[in-house]
């Protein structure tokens, strides 16, 4: 189903209506980096409650859950500098 709205997505960004491009350039920012980060959540939910059931049985695991948690926020930040480049 991911792959079907994404391939619909593209399609209604490419089309050409009579004024032009559908979506502006910086709808499409907007566009990319709403995804990074509602796909940054998506990914922060499973490993939030991952991290927070290892710290229940072992303390020591603080760290690394909280490596683990951060890792997909730097998807957001990668979505922003490459709004940024172009």
């Amino acid at each position: 189903m991911t792959l079907e709205l994404a391939s619909e997505l593209g399609n209604v960004v490419l089309q050409n209506g009579e004024s032009g491009q559908i979506i502006s350039a910086g709808g499409a920012a907007a566009l990319a980096v709403g995804l990074a980060a509602v796909g940054a959540g998506y990914a922060e939910r499973a490993i939030g409650a991952a991290a927070v059931g290892a710290m229940a049985e072992n303390e020591d695991l603080f760290v690394k859950g909280l490596i683990l948690t951060v890792l997909p926020e730097t998807l957001v930040i990668l979505a922003l500098v490459v709004v940024f480049l172009v």
